[in-house]
């Protein structure tokens, strides 16, 4: 039954996003923030087939912490269900720093490249991180939220990657702060995983941790620190081996 399911959705997803990457490149000449929000209804569309054909469902928590000011997001990172999710609860429009050969990607690829977000070339080093640092400055300027995750790749549950302080140096050189998210969307759907489960996945998101006066490691300590703190509570089983 679970194959099924997955199948299913698969094939459903499939259906969906050509139509509408055609359709991204229809209304490419519309203004940034109408094409955004044409846009992400894929994404909101694959987390409602989600729910629908595979059972994946959510809860919020934390949604109070949410300023309506400029911040940075920094999310765990287990699967590309919050990819979809994030941008869809959001209060603001985000934009994703991702590794610019995303863009080559048929049709999901082609939506993506038209939304004005921070493409990076990872082989150009510290390059890199400048291109994140002026282009989500712009974007935090514009009241667009910076998203990004601090471990790079998805991260199977129970797992910690290394976490990467391009997104803390961001959003010390803007003078914002950061939110933390933590979730536990990879109990449902996995890493390169076919098979998706039923289940509930949790979003929290974390009260805004100021930026000002630390360096980049230290920030990024305190994301990572209240992130994992906040997995294990989620997902102590996971963790009980290490205890």
């Amino acid at each position: 039954m679970l194959w099924i399911r997955s199948a299913l959705f698969a094939a459903f997803l499939i259906i969906t996003v050509i139509p509408y990457a055609l359709a991204c490149l229809l209304w490419a000449p519309l203004p940034m923030r109408w094409r955004y929000r044409l846009t992400v209804g894929w994404p909101i569309l694959a987390v409602w087939g989600a729910r629908v054909i595979c059972g994946i469902r959510w809860k919020i928590e934390g949604i109070e912490h949410l300023p309506d000011a400029p911040v940075v997001v920094l999310s765990k990172h287990q699967s590309a269900w919050e990819t979809c999710f994030l941008p869809y609860c959001l209060p603001r429009q985000v934009c994703f720093v991702y590794k610019k050969e995303l863009h080559y990607v048929p049709f999901f690829g082609w939506g993506l490249g038209l939304l004005g977000m921070i493409p990076i070339d990872r082989q150009k080093g510290r390059d890199a991180f400048d291109q994140v640092v002026a282009i989500g400055t712009q974007r935090l300027n514009d009241g667009i939220w910076p998203l990004l995750f601090p471990e790079g790749t998805r991260v199977a549950p129970g797992k910690v990657g290394r976490y990467k302080a391009g997104g803390a140096l961001l959003a010390i050189k803007a003078g914002v702060p950061v939110i933390p998210v933590a979730h536990n969307a990879g109990e449902c759907w996995r890493r390169n995983a076919f098979i998706k489960h039923p289940g509930l996945v949790t979003v929290r998101f974390g009260p805004a941790i100021p930026s000002t006066g630390l360096t980049p490691d230290e920030l990024n300590a305190r994301v990572q620190d209240w992130i994992e703190g906040e997995m294990h509570k989620l997902n102590p089983e996971r963790y009980r081996t290490r205890a």
